[in-house]
């Protein structure tokens, strides 16, 4: 069994993870279409799109591209009339309601171990935040998570802080994510794309299929945010495009 670095994912750790002799195919074409352009940015202009805004710091535009730094990494208890701090990724967040979509962006690991491209609805109260689904990629693997109805379930989520819960709580996430197999270098500028229609949700990196999940929760119909990641120290993305999309008929 593939084993990832613990307590870098954007909200939890997670304790299941496919053998690769059960991996599911990745389709060899792509399962959306695209249709028009929502959003893109290159990080040239002189200020931030506007539509940016933070959501677990840290980011910043460096030399034309984002970088994100993880800064909340220890666990700082509650004193002096403050609130208790956990490890967290840095995120960055847009307010781009989608369904079905494209998403391409250029991701380089500079110390990072996990850079991610995640969906969420805020309105949705039966996933902890609203998580609805991720695509998470580290230099050995592509992880894809169904997080509505696996791991931020409000039950399952719940679960996570009970230890004598754990088996219980692995046969509830089983299915609902999948980790591939990769061999990315850091210092290298790698092209990402997640295509999500539908209950499925397809990575490629580089062109190349990487990862593939299908699963109920993955068809939310309100995917209002879009939200970029990064565990550790640093991460950079670059040339972000969202397109809305539709499933590829064949």
């Amino acid at each position: 069994m593939m084993k990832l670095r613990p307590g870098l994912a954007l909200a939890l750790v997670f304790t299941s993870f496919t053998l690769a002799a059960e991996l599911p195919p990745i389709p060899a074409a792509s399962i959306a279409k695209k249709k028009e352009l929502l959003f893109s940015d290159n990080f040239e202009g002189a200020a931030p799109d506007a539509r940016w805004h933070k959501v677990v710091p840290t980011f910043a535009v460096e030399k034309g591209v984002l970088k994100g730094t993880q800064t909340r990494d220890q666990n700082i208890p509650a004193a002096n009339g403050k609130p208790a701090v956990t490890p967290h990724a840095a995120v960055h967040g847009l307010e781009i309601p989608t369904k079905d979509s494209v998403v391409e962006v250029k991701i380089r690991f500079e110390g990072a171990t996990m850079i991610s491209v995640e969906f969420d609805d805020r309105k949705y109260t039966g996933a902890h935040y609203g998580h609805i689904c991720s695509a998470q990629v580290r230099l050995n693997g592509v992880t894809i998570i169904d997080q509505r109805d696996g791991s931020m379930r409000n039950d399952i989520y719940e679960m996570s802080k009970d230890p004598s819960k754990k088996a219980e709580r692995a046969k509830l996430v089983a299915g609902h994510s999948v980790t591939y197999p990769a061999a990315l270098e850091a210092g290298k500028w790698y092209t990402l794309v997640v295509e999500t229609v539908g209950d499925s949700m397809r990575v490629t990196i580089d062109g190349k299929p990487a990862g593939f999940l299908k699963s109920s929760g993955i068809a939310h119909a309100t995917k209002s945010k879009l939200e970029f990641g990064v565990g550790g120290k640093n991460g950079f993305y670059d040339d972000i495009k969202v397109w809305n999309a539709e499933p590829v008929k064949r």
